[in-house]
């Protein structure tokens, strides 16, 4: 497991973008905290660092949003208002998964059950003024992040 203190907004960003190394097609991500924790700015460093430009938003109301990448699709869900995990097969979500993509979820407890399992857990608390977040799975023994 990794853990780091981050002080700030930008800290989140640039947590985001170091972790985005890590990703590859078939990776899903899940990223607990409470609300307003920043796991959506982490999110926006994730998909920042993998190269996307464009502007990176919350799928609150919309339940997901996806962006390009040149090897996989990625696939940012945030099932906060997710009214029963059933909706998520009418989002199609088994037809997101695969070596063609990557998924990051918010609130993840929402989608218990249908949810494929996932291959990393970043989970995000208050500490004083800034977040500490603990991130683990299969890739980050190797200590690929660096504070």
């Amino acid at each position: 497991m990794f853990s780091t203190f981050v002080p700030d907004e930008q800290a989140m960003l640039d947590l985001g973008a170091s972790f985005s190394t890590q990703l590859k097609g078939g990776d899903i991500v899940y990223l607990v905290g409470d609300l307003g924790a920043g796991k959506t700015t982490l999110v926006k460093g994730i998909i920042q660092g993998l190269g996307y430009s464009g502007n990176v938003t919350s799928p609150t109301y919309t339940l997901v949003e996806s962006y390009e990448h040149a090897d996989f699709n990625v696939y940012h869900f945030d099932l906060y208002r997710l009214e029963s995990p059933e909706e998520l097969e009418f989002l199609g979500i088994r037809d997101m998964g695969g070596e063609q993509s990557v998924i990051l979820v918010e609130w993840p407890d929402k989608g218990q059950g249908v949810l494929p399992a996932a291959d990393h857990l970043i989970e995000i608390s208050y500490q004083d003024e800034g977040r500490t977040v603990n991130i683990s799975g299969t890739d980050l023994a190797q200590g690929v992040l660096v504070e």
